[in-house]
């Protein structure tokens, strides 16, 4: 294999690893510290919804589905599932991800923390 050839390869797998983000990444006992940043708009227990919605089974949801919660006009029109990758990316900007979404809070740009919250948020089950 040439030496092009393998930073070609490199890069492509460099690139396809991004935004992949597991619930195993992370440390939940660390996330649920991190949650409490969280907790003022959203609940981790069922069927209470805040300000926010319940975080309560998030991961593996489709998004807007709560049926109980008033979501934005954006956010019942994003279509997407709440899987690790998805939360990960919508984690960091969530106004980038969804313009328009009720959700003011400005993010969490250390991916560790975003990991971690996952992890946290993946034990509501």
């Amino acid at each position: 294999m040439t030496i092009r050839w393998m930073g070609y390869l490199a890069a492509t797998v460099a690139v396809f690893s991004m935004g992949t983000a597991r619930a195993d990444d992370g440390d939940a006992a660390a996330g649920k510290e991190i949650f409490k940043k969280c907790a003022l708009c959203h609940s981790p227990d069922a069927g209470v919804n805040k300000i926010g919605p319940s975080l309560h089974g998030i991961v593996g949801r489709h998004s807007g589905s709560i049926e109980t919660f008033n979501y934005s006009p954006a956010m019942k029109s994003f279509d997407k599932v709440w899987d690790p990758a998805q939360l990960d990316t919508y984690l960091v900007d969530p106004r980038a991800v969804v313009p328009g979404t009720k959700m003011i809070f400005p993010g969490l740009k250390d991916e560790k923390d975003r990991q971690n919250v996952i992890a946290y948020l993946s034990t509501l089950k």
